[in-house]
């Protein structure tokens, strides 16, 4: 066994995490769900969202038999909603495609919806035991500070650098352990800003720090401003009623509710129409900025009066109550706009 996960594997008994709800088990829809979860996403903003997940939805079965929307409402507020939609996805295939039951081969579980190789590999070993490297985020700054290396970890170059690495690492035993110990010590100790080196079990052999690198390690995606766009909303109010609607499927918020987006040049009133609804009293909202990943999003809502018109066609759009909007899978900068407005939702 290298020193590296000696090190590591005497470190997690007795500093590690060991009290997580997904460490508590070997099923792998909780493992899966657990990992999903987790990407991009800190523990202590899970931990309540997947214990309410599986209260919701026990079993594989059971995420597999619900439509998408009751996903989508369990899911709202935790962001990356492709996340949701491609676990809905994920768990139709496993019923489908393998009878209800996990694969065991990572590269089987690497082929399901939404499930890259590093999550794949997760599942693979803590649920099966199959001694595959993992290296997401963690892990990755974890190896390019103990063993120097340079360049932005995304790029193909590098990631593979990384995978390589990371197989010649793997312990003959106690692979599961090891696991969660690189997880653990990049999510506590070897963190991105102000890591806390002197508590290292790897600060002997860290080339960042012998080097006082470890502000540069790993090093940063190159930068570029981030896009803006903009997009002018229309909150449509009736009978202390918001009109909601399905976004599609793919792209932003995919398949949630939100509120109606105003096409660029039309007029207010002549689309409210379109929306099955008589615009009567419009009032500017004060904008409001969310900023993604890939750009950031200025939203400019109109508080309009409204009356829905007579048999009005209204697919995919509800007329809901505040009391019915805490339920309803809604993006978190529209669930804040409305906040704004009712201060109950």
């Amino acid at each position: 066994m290298s020193e590296f996960a000696a090190r590591l594997i005497r470190w997690h008994k007795r500093h590690g995490r060991h009290d997580l709800p997904w460490q508590k088990t070997t099923d792998p829809y909780r493992v899966w769900l657990s990992e999903i979860m987790l990407q991009q996403t800190q523990v202590a903003t899970v931990i309540p969202y997947y214990e309410r997940f599986l209260a919701r939805l026990p079993t594989l079965a059971d995420l597999a038999a619900v439509p998408l929307e009751e996903v989508m409402a369990l899911w709202s507020g935790l962001g990356y909603y492709a996340r949701a939609r491609n676990l809905h996805a994920c768990a139709r295939a496993v019923m489908a495609q393998h009878g209800g039951q996990f694969p065991r081969d990572p590269a089987a579980i690497a082929a399901l919806p939404g499930i890259g190789r590093s999550t794949a590999n997760a599942i693979a070993d803590f649920c099966f035991a199959a001694g595959a490297p993992i290296l997401d985020g963690n892990v990755k700054r974890v190896l390019c500070r103990c063993f120097g290396v340079e360049g932005f970890p995304g790029t193909p170059a590098v990631e593979r650098q990384l995978w390589q690495l990371a197989a010649t690492l793997l312990p003959p035993q106690d692979v599961g352990i090891y696991i969660q110990a690189q997880m653990d010590l990049g999510a506590t100790l070897c963190v991105r800003a102000q890591p806390r080196c002197a508590e290292c079990p790897l600060a002997a052999q860290c080339v960042a720090r012998r080097e006082e690198r470890v502000a540069e390690l790993p090093q940063a995606k190159p930068r570029r401003a981030l896009p803006e766009r903009e997009a002018v909303v229309l909150v449509l109010r009736h009978d202390k009623r918001i009109l909601l609607e399905a976004r599609p499927p793919q792209g932003i918020w995919g398949g949630l509710l939100s509120l109606p987006e105003l096409p660029p040049g039309a007029e207010v009133r002549r689309h409210a129409e379109t929306l099955g609804c008589r615009a009567q009293e419009v009032a500017e909202l004060p904008p409001l900025v969310h900023t993604f990943t890939h750009f950031r999003l200025t939203l400019r809502p109109l508080l309009i009066a409204a009356q829905p018109l007579p048999h009005a066609a209204e697919a995919g759009r509800r007329w809901l109550a505040a009391a019915e909007m805490k339920a309803a899978p809604l993006p978190a900068p529209i669930r804040k706009l409305l906040k704004t407005l009712s201060g109950s939702l």
